[in-house]
This record gives structure tokens, C-alpha cells and sequence, in this order.
């Protein structure tokens, strides 16, 4: 009976590097909470195809919109833990929303985090038919009519949303929000004249920007970015405390097990580290990361503290 019960012991703390070995032997899910085109669909596709080449499995991306990234994480949550459905998200959904919004489920027991694959700024954008050049013109349009201008958003709780709150309580100014799907969504309403202005990532805003539709007025970082040098930051031109990374991140069903996500850590590190895939990145306008799953859950806690702060003055606690 003890060599029986031994022998079930040993075989158990073998499954799990076992599993991971092997792992992937079919199509890996990778669901995203926002439309094509979006910045995290674009990271999953250069990850996606990068991981196919390298593992031999299809890896497919599923766009699952809505709720400001709340249908695909949650899609991610109430998955199988067995490796086969990830998820790619951005702080709204995995931080932000639960602040903000009455949740199905919940971040912190449901979402296991693997890792951040990518960075970039927000940028602030205007209507070119705005007749602003600047952020000090801006201000001074916005305090002259209080709630008269808006902005649009990717969804309620996204860095585009929070982050012109963010500009909002550090310029004194009040300004309209207009939630959006997806990015491309918030941009073609600046660009309709919808709406006044947005925080957007540069891969969405550039093009536009050199068509002369839209202005960029200010990128969220604590230096100008090398895609866009010649786009000042917010404190160059007087305002502080607008800091907004708007980064995009791996994470997997909670109960994945420990050899499963240090495999996936492990290839998705190699993927980002690869001349191919920084090259598609920096095309893109982003910086690959690839930080570790214990670093990666630290970042979170320290990004909760900082956008409970947005969140509170704003008044958007969920009740």
C-alpha cells in the first residue's frame, strides 16, 4: 500500500514538467478583449505567428470586444487551466475595471499573469479642425468652456480613458468621455469630428497625424518617444503627473499549472527576444518586454495603488 501511494505521489510531481514538455500538442487560444487592429490584437498576431513558426501548433487569436475588455478576459477566466487558452489584455480589464464596474469575475483569483510582451506611450490627439497647436492652447480652450469639449476612449477604465482623466485633474479642466470599442473606433470619431480629442497609441494616431486630420499634442512619457521625437511630453510643456505606459500583457486561467506558465513565459521570452519579432514591434511603434511572471504580478500591485489614486479623484469607485 505505502510503495502504491508512494508511487501516485511520484507520478503526480512528474505530471506537471511532463505536461509542460509536451505542451503544445493542439491549437493554443489567445483571446483578445478588443476589435482588429487594436494595439493588443496587433501584439498577439506578431506573437502568434512567431510562436506557430517556432511550436508547430496553430496559435489563434479571437477578438472578443466589448465591456471594456472585460468579455475576452473574461473569456480567459472561466477558461480551461490546461495551456490552451491564454489571453492578451491591457491594465483596464486586469486592474482598472474592477474598480470601476460590478465584475463576473475577478482579476486576482481568476487571472494567472505570464507576462507584459509590450509597451508604448499615449499619445494626446485633437481634431486638426480644433484650431489648437499645443497643450498650453488646449488648456486654455478647455477652461474657457467647461464641458463643452470630449474625448473618446477605448472602453471605460482603459489607459485612453484614465489617462485624460489623468490630464483632466492635472490641467483643472473638465472634459466629456465617449467610450469606444477599440481604437480604431475612438480614432475615426476624432477624425469624423465625433469627438475633440482622445489618448491613443502612436501605431493608431501617426498616420493620421501625417495626413493633417488630427494633431499630436503631447505623448504620456517621462521622455519623448523614439517612433515620435518630435512630439513633446506632457512635462516638457508644464503639466505634471500625466503618466500613462499603455502596455499590453499575457496572462492564462488561474489554476495553469506552474509548469505550464514557466513554458509559456519561457517561449513567449524567446519570441520577444528575436530580431524578427522586435522588428514587427518597433514597426508597430512598440517596445517588447518579456518580463517575468513574478515581476509581472509585482507590477500589478504597484499599478493598482497608482490608478486607485485617477480613479477615486475622478469618482469612478464602483458603488
Amino acid at each position: 500500500m505505502k510503495r502504491i501511494l508512494a508511487l501516485s505521489v511520484l507520478v503526480a510531481l512528474c505530471a506537471g514538467p511532463a505536461a509542460a514538455q509536451e505542451w503544445p500538442t493542439q491549437p493554443v487560444n489567445i483571446m483578445v478583449g478588443f476589435g482588429p487592429g487594436s494595439t493588443p490584437d496587433l501584439v498577439s498576431r506578431v506573437v502568434a505567428d512567431s510562436l506557430r513558426k517556432k511550436l508547430g501548433q496553430p496559435f489563434v487569436v479571437h477578438n472578443r470586444p466589448g465591456a471594456g475588455g472585460n468579455i475576452g478576459l473574461e473569456s480567459v477566466a472561466k477558461a480551461a487551466a490546461d495551456g490552451y487558452t491564454v489571453g492578451t489584455t491591457i491594465p483596464g480589464p486586469l486592474i482598472v475595471n474592477p474598480m470601476t464596474m460590478k465584475m463576473t469575475y475577478d482579476p486576482k483569483k481568476d487571472i494567472r499573469p505570464v507576462t507584459i510582451l509590450a509597451t508604448q506611450p499615449s499619445v494626446l490627439v485633437v481634431n486638426a479642425k480644433l484650431g489648437v497647436n499645443n497643450l498650453k492652447e488646449l488648456i486654455a480652450l478647455l477652461k474657457a468652456n467647461p464641458g463643452k469639449y470630449n474625448y473618446s476612449s477605448i472602453g471605460v477604465g482603459s489607459i485612453s480613458h484614465l489617462s485624460m482623466e489623468m490630464v483632466a485633474q492635472a490641467s483643472g479642466t473638465e472634459i466629456q468621455h465617449i467610450p469606444y470599442k477599440s481604437s480604431p473606433e475612438a480614432l475615426a470619431a476624432i477624425v469624423a469630428g465625433e469627438t475633440h480629442m482622445a489618448t491613443l497609441a502612436p501605431n493608431a494616431v501617426t498616420g493620421p497625424a501625417e495626413a493633417g486630420t488630427i494633431r499630436m499634442i503631447a505623448v504620456s512619457t517621462s521622455k519623448r518617444w523614439p517612433a515620435i521625437p518630435q512630439v513633446p511630453t506632457f512635462v516638457e510643456q508644464g503639466i505634471e503627473g500625466v503618466q500613462a505606459e499603455a502596455w499590453m500583457a499575457m496572462v492564462a486561467p488561474a489554476a495553469t499549472p506552474d509548469a505550464v506558465i514557466n513554458r509559456l513565459y519561457k517561449e513567449v521570452k524567446e519570441a520577444l527576444d528575436s530580431a524578427e519579432v522586435k522588428e514587427q514591434m518597433k514597426k508597430f511603434g512598440f517596445e517588447p518586454v518579456g518580463i517575468p511572471p513574478a515581476e509581472f504580478a509585482k507590477r500589478i500591485e504597484e499599478e493598482e495603488r497608482r490608478w486607485a489614486k485617477v480613479v477615486d479623484a475622478a469618482g469612478l469607485r464602483a458603488k
